[in-house]
């Protein structure tokens, strides 16, 4: 079973083997951690923003990149505590509409058949999810649906407590050997 924990502690400073960005298929980067991450990763994100540009990229898919290790000087490693993978989580269609459950579900899915293959393969035992952008800013209440039913379900914002985190716990808590470091704002109560 994966030990899953919530943390406050920055992301980019994580020593996690695996991190996983939460990104749309837009190929906007608006949060400050996926821009910083863009300039951390640069082959990474040159990958992501090809695949969102060609269209091959899905919301509710996962990118998994594999990190290029850079070299300097004499076979040093310039990266050392850099993860060997990022995962693009596709969560939406773009920065400024809210993940959806049905996204979120098909992108861990997604997630979770290639993290399989990685701790099997790879001996992954350590990632790291960024939750920022996986969190909506305004309460349920102050969203405005229509009269529609099925618009209702697909139109209000996730809760992080109620709806987002059981669905990460659910499809990612049973990985074998795997430590899970959801990192959090500080306004999120652990």
């Amino acid at each position: 079973m994966a030990s899953l924990q919530l943390t406050h502690n920055p992301i980019l400073n994580s020593s996690a083997q695996l991190l996983i960005l939460p990104v749309n298929s837009a190929g906007l980067l608006l949060d400050p951690i996926l821009t910083r991450a863009k300039t951390l990763y640069p082959d990474n994100y040159q990958r992501y923003y090809r695949a969102c540009r060609d269209g091959s990229l899905m919301v509710g898919s996962c990118l998994l990149h594999k990190r290029i290790r850079e070299q300097a000087g004499l076979s040093v490693s310039s990266n050392g505590n850099q993860p060997s993978y990022i995962a693009n989580l596709v969560i939406s269609d773009h920065p400024y509409h809210p993940v959806r459950v049905r996204w979120l579900t098909a992108a861990l899915i997604d997630l979770r058949q290639q993290l399989t293959t990685l701790i099997r393969y790879q001996g992954i035992r350590h990632i790291a999810l960024l939750a920022r952008p996986l969190i909506y800013n305004h309460s349920r209440n102050e969203a405005n649906p229509s009269t529609n039913e099925s618009l209702i379900t697909n139109a209000l914002p996730l809760d992080w407590h109620i709806d987002i985190l059981p669905l990460i716990a659910h499809y990612l808590a049973n990985l074998p050997k795997l430590r899970i470091d959801i990192h959090v704002p500080k306004d999120v109560a652990i």
